[in-house]
């Protein structure tokens, strides 16, 4: 069987992802904070912002296979802001300010006042991996 092309995970994926997250080099990834969204953050990151703007800060797992997965759970709780419906969250370099660095959606949570809202997953990855076989 031929080998799948695309990067070399442990060489080439890992290593970066390892640079990223190194606390030491002040790179971007070393330390960042996640921020709620009622829609699309857009381009700046700014847009359709949740009542609720307490950023928590990301503890970043174990790299391997190109991937880089969050650690434990971010909360936020109780919810006090009043009814809206999460879509979108955004990371960032500060928990306040700071440079935005990228967006996901998520499934929308409505919540209402006294509801909790948790982060339990979220993986950066870089594909396609290369296999060897």
């Amino acid at each position: 069987m031929a080998a799948t092309p695309g990067l070399h995970a442990a060489n080439l994926a890992d290593a970066w992802l390892g640079t990223l997250k190194n606390v030491t080099t002040g790179l971007p990834f070393a330390a960042c904070w996640v921020k709620l969204h009622v829609g699309n953050p857009g381009t700046d990151g700014l847009q359709n912002v949740a009542t609720e703007t307490d950023r928590k800060q990301i503890t970043w797992g174990t790299i391997s296979a190109g991937a880089l997965p969050i650690s434990g759970t971010l909360s936020w709780t109780p919810w006090d802001s009043g009814p809206e419906t999460i879509t979108h969250m955004s990371v960032w370099t500060a928990s306040t300010a700071g440079n935005y660095l990228y967006s996901f959606a998520i499934t929308s949570k409505a919540l209402a006042n006294g509801d909790t809202l948790n982060l339990t997953a979220h993986t950066i990855s870089l594909t396609p991996i290369a296999s060897t076989a």
